[in-house]
C-alpha cells in the first residue's frame, strides 16, 4: 500500500516539457527526500502530484485511508509559506494550537493530549520560548517554523514539505530530520521532502528521488533516478 503513487507523470508548460514519463511512490513509514538541481521542477513535481496543477499525462493516487483503514489526513507546506503580515492578531501558541481542532470545529476545548502535541511541535522548530509573541511580529524565518509546527501539531499522515528548512541551522535541521524520522518509523508517518543535497540529511532518509536533466534532449525534460 502506498500514500503516493504517481506513474508516467508528464508536464508542459504551453508547448515546452517539463516533467516526462516520471513515477514514484511513497509509502508508510518511509522518509523519502526529492532532490535535484536548481530548475529541475521539483516544486512543479509536488503540485502536480497534488493536483495544484494539471498533468499532461499519467496517473496519480493518493490513498484515501491511512493504514488502519481511517480517512488519510495530510499536511502540506509549500516553499516560502509564511506570508502573515505584522498585523496578524493571533500568537504563535494560539496559531499552532489551531492544527488541533477537527475541521469545522474551531472552538474544541484542547485536551492535555493536544497541549502536549502543540509543545512538542513547537520545540521540535526551536520556536517554544516564542510561544506568547505575535505571529506578525516574527521574522520571515520564524513564521516559516511555526507554519511547520502546526502541521506537526496536525499529526497527519502524509507529510508533504518543501525546503522547510531554509534559513534553520545545522543544529536545528538535524534535529528537524530527526523528528521525521521517527514519524515515520516510529508512527508509521509517510514524508516527502524536497531539500537541496545536505549531507547531514542522508543518515536520517530511508530513500532518495532524484530528478536530472535528460542528456539527448534540449528541453528541461527530467526522469527518476533513485
Amino acid at each position: 500500500m502506498s500514500y503516493i503513487k504517481v506513474e508516467n507523470l508528464s508536464f508542459y508548460y504551453d508547448e515546452e516539457p517539463v516533467l516526462e514519463n516520471v513515477s514514484y511512490q511513497v509509502d508508510p513509514g518511509e522518509f523519502v527526500i526529492l532532490t535535484g538541481e536548481n530548475g529541475a521542477a521539483k516544486s512543479t513535481l509536488i503540485k502536480a502530484t497534488l493536483g495544484l496543477l494539471k498533468p499532461s499525462s499519467g496517473q496519480v493516487t493518493i490513498a484515501k485511508e491511512n493504514s488502519e483503514g481511517k480517512k488519510l489526513s495530510m499536511g502540506y507546506i509549500p516553499q516560502q509559506v509564511a506570508s502573515f503580515n505584522a498585523g496578524f492578531p493571533s500568537t504563535v501558541l494560539e496559531l499552532v494550537s489551531s492544527g488541533r481542532y477537527p475541521q469545522g470545529k474551531w472552538f474544541k476545548k484542547l485536551t492535555p493530549r493536544d497541549h502536549a502535541h502543540v509543545k512538542k511541535a513547537l520545540e521540535a522548530v526551536g520556536m517554544w520560548n516564542t510561544r506568547h509573541k505575535r505571529v506578525g511580529e516574527l521574522s520571515g524565518g520564524q513564521k516559516q517554523r511555526i507554519s511547520l509546527a502546526r502541521i506537526f501539531a496536525k499529526d497527519p499522515d502524509l507529510f508533504i514539505l518543501d525546503e522547510p528548512t531554509t534559513g534553520m541551522d545545522e543544529r536545528s535541521r538535524n534535529n528537524f530530520y530527526e523528528l521525521l524520522q521517527h514519524s515515520a518509523h516510529e508512527h508509521g508517518k509517510s514524508i516527502l521532502m524536497i531539500t537541496h543535497d545536505h549531507d547531514d540529511i542522508k543518515q536520517y532518509v530511508d530513500r532518495q528521488i532524484r530528478l536530472v536533466r535528460k542528456e539527448d534532449s534540449q528541453w528541461r525534460c527530467f526522469h527518476m533516478n533513485s
